[in-house]
């Protein structure tokens, strides 16, 4: 992949991370903020911590992006951006510009998900 386009999809996953960097650090501000305050009625507690758990789990799908983003730009660094993990072809750029994090071809994609769906049939 020529110099430029890797620079411009390393901004876009630069970007990225900020965003994602700064949601989680939203998010979990929220959780501890919410965490502090003290409930007057039962229901008010239970209501803050099914609040609280679901900002967990969105930090927790944050943080996962983060990782992701931080793995492409390593790929960038090592010079195996654009090439699948799988298969060793390049991805196509269209892809890539949908989703900088991809670490495999369109194909290769659609092959895994199709083996998740089947080991999740029960087997006769």
């Amino acid at each position: 992949m020529e110099d430029s386009k890797l620079e411009h999809f390393k901004q876009l996953l630069l970007a990225d991370l900020r965003h994602h960097a700064q949601q989680v650090s939203d998010d979990q501000a929220a959780a501890l903020d919410a965490a502090g305050d003290e409930a007057k009625e039962s229901a008010d507690l239970a209501l803050r911590g099914a609040m609280e758990e679901m900002a967990l789990k969105l930090g927790d799908q944050e943080s996962q992006m983060v990782a992701d983003i931080d793995q492409a730009l390593l790929r960038i660094e090592e010079g195996s951006y654009g090439i699948c993990t799988r298969c060793g072809r390049a991805i196509e750029e269209r892809r890539l510009e949908a989703l900088p994090t991809a670490r495999h071809d369109a194909e290769c994609q659609a092959a895994i998900e199709a083996a998740k769906g089947k080991s999740a049939l029960p087997s006769l």
